[in-house]
């Protein structure tokens, strides 16, 4: 939303990243609704995607009962609305990820708890 100031307006953002440590990644699992929202956790730019589908996602999503079938090989990833193909040793800073950055992920086969979005 634009602002429209009478005189001086000086505002200093709340949500950067050094006021978290760490930047800001917000995280959405498609078509898996059992979480009402993406997470968004603080994480290094040197997170590697090996890390990310190892110890963030399985920590994420391991409770869920798709989380287990998933074929990592056939997984879409998208930085925002951009599908990518990341590379397993690659960071997020490599693929492009910043403070409050959205990455997404899509696992073909598996739409939804039991195909409840397929």
């Amino acid at each position: 939303m634009s602002v429209t100031a009478i005189g001086n307006y000086a505002h200093t953002s709340h949500d950067g990243a050094a006021r978290f440590g760490q930047p800001l990644l917000y995280i959405g699992w498609d078509e898996h609704m059992m979480f009402a929202a993406p997470a968004v956790l603080p994480l290094s730019p040197d997170t590697t995607f090996e890390q990310l589908r190892g110890k963030v996602l399985a920590r994420l999503y391991g409770e869920h009962p798709d989380f287990a079938q998933i074929d990592w090989a056939r997984v879409q990833w998208f930085r925002g609305d951009v599908m990518f193909t990341p590379r397993d040793d690659g960071t997020l800073a490599a693929h492009g990820f910043g403070h409050k950055s959205v990455l997404r992920f899509r696992t073909p086969g598996l739409e939804g708890l039991r195909g409840s979005c397929g």
